[in-house]
């Protein structure tokens, strides 16, 4: 068994074992995590910028 088919059989059998309603709201959580992650690295950007350093115009 390859680590890709390992993968698809732990994810149907969690899909199976949280039903529709529940495998869709644990997407919506990690969608939301991504989500605060992305906004404290921008933000974690804009607290580090030094003169000289940053993005090139």
């Amino acid at each position: 068994m390859t680590v890709k088919e390992a993968g698809k059989m732990g994810g149907e059998i969690r899909k199976e074992e949280l039903g529709p309603e529940g495998y869709s709201e644990l997407g919506h959580k990690g969608g939301q995590r991504v989500k605060q992650l992305i906004e404290e690295g921008k933000r974690s950007e804009e607290g580090s910028s030094s003169p000289g350093k940053g993005k090139k115009h």
